[in-house]
């Protein structure tokens, strides 16, 4: 996974936004339920995470902002990805308090990624919109952070350093 660990689930995400339009309940309800904390914009990691993000923002007349991938170089730690806020937008976030929206959320790389640069460039993340969190890595971030988790399904999810990853040791191949 982008984060460095390794797990049994994998999910073809690049997938979601194919037909946005069956999208539409979904964002809509995320809209709702995000409509209860008080924020001035939508931040969303790109790729899939910043389109959900921007159809969140356009359901409740909020400004859209979006953050960046890029990968360090790796040295077999986990969370070798930074997600940064392009330019312009830097200096928009300033000050204010922000939704961070992704698609799914399971080691949380991007959200990750995306709350620390928030916060350098001056912003409040205060909520966590997403579709559905896989495993726990989400509320415990959330309750750090003191941030609000609004997350329309959760579901168990295990995943493994790559030391430790049982998948690995067994030789198990990668497998779609």
């Amino acid at each position: 996974m982008e984060s460095g660990y390794h797990s049994e689930r994998w999910l073809d995400l690049e997938l979601l936004c194919l037909r946005p339009e069956r999208l539409d309940p979904m964002v809509d309800e995320l809209a709702r339920r995000l409509s209860a904390h008080r924020f001035d914009l939508v931040c969303g990691p790109l790729v899939e995470g910043a389109f959900l993000a921007l159809m969140v923002a356009h359901r409740l007349s909020v400004p859209f902002t979006y953050a960046e991938r890029f990968e360090r170089p790796a040295h077999g730690e986990l969370y070798p990805v930074d997600y940064r806020l392009p330019g312009a937008l830097r200096r928009v976030v300033n000050g204010k308090r922000v939704a961070v929206v992704n698609d799914v959320i399971s080691a949380g790389s991007a959200v990750r990624g995306a709350v620390a640069d928030l916060e350098t460039c001056g912003a409040t993340p205060v909520t966590i919109g997403t579709l559905l969190v896989l495993g726990d890595w989400t509320r415990r971030f959330g309750a750090e952070k003191g941030m609000a988790i609004e997350s329309l399904a959760f579901d168990s999810f295990r995943s493994w350093t790559p030391a430790d990853c049982p998948l690995c040791a067994r030789g198990m191949p990668l497998t779609t």
